[in-house]
């Protein structure tokens, strides 16, 4: 999974002359910025590619639940990465702030699409509860909202987090799904073939004609 991404991003930044990505954080994403960190320094060009995030928790950008930091020690600490290239979500503002900054950054910074912003590439994981981003199926009304971004709400904790709507990781170039674990697995199989109440997921709510889904042996049901 991790050399296949990395394989995929080497081929968009020699095809590309700028590639903007939307990152997600998690234990998998750090297992795969670990590989690109060690094995594609040369063959990817970083220069080309501007950072943002899909979502991310309101905390500071060096608390251990930050997306950033995690992205920070994994990757850029690592990597010849402009900061000029990295628009993060600033979590350690009031939530309503978060949200009305990364609103304007990504209206300001991202070519647009039928009036929305575009990435050429959304990174997506999924939880076992099937939400994705951080869209969770008790808030799953965010995902059609007619904002850019939303403030979600983790179910168990109460925390607070900026995320991405569906219609801009909708309207992303291709959406790239990275999920691992048996946990998952069940989730997996109920949105990839379309069983039962499906649509309660925020993860089945992504355009199936643009995402692809990178799975490990223990996500997929045998």
């Amino acid at each position: 999974m991790a050399r296949f991404f990395g394989d995929y991003l080497s081929s968009l930044t020699q095809e590309n002359e700028q590639v903007n990505i939307a990152l997600s954080g998690g234990s998998t994403p750090e297992t795969i910025f670990d590989m690109l960190s060690q094995e594609y320094r040369e063959t990817v060009n970083w220069d080309k590619i501007r950072f943002f995030w899909g979502d991310e928790r309101c905390v500071p950008p060096g608390d251990p639940e930050s997306n950033f930091n995690m992205t920070h020690q994994h990757l850029f600490s690592l990597l010849p990465v402009s900061e000029n290239n990295i628009f993060r979500i600033k979590g350690e503002l009031p939530p309503q702030e978060a949200l009305k900054d990364y609103r304007e950054v990504i209206d300001n910074e991202l070519p647009k699409n039928g009036g929305l912003p575009l990435f050429d590439v959304v990174l997506l994981g999924m939880g076992d509860d099937g939400h994705t981003a951080s869209v969770f199926p008790h808030e799953i009304d965010l995902w059609d909202s007619s904002e850019l971004c939303e403030i979600g709400t983790h179910p168990t904790s109460g925390q607070k987090r900026v995320t991405l709507t569906g219609k801009v990781i909708n309207n992303a170039r291709e959406i790239v799904f990275l999920v691992t674990g048996k946990n998952k697995a069940e989730k997996v199989d109920e949105i990839l073939n379309e069983k039962g109440d499906y649509q309660k997921y925020p993860a089945a709510r992504v355009n199936r004609d643009k995402s692809l889904w990178l799975l490990d042996q223990e996500a997929v049901v045998s």
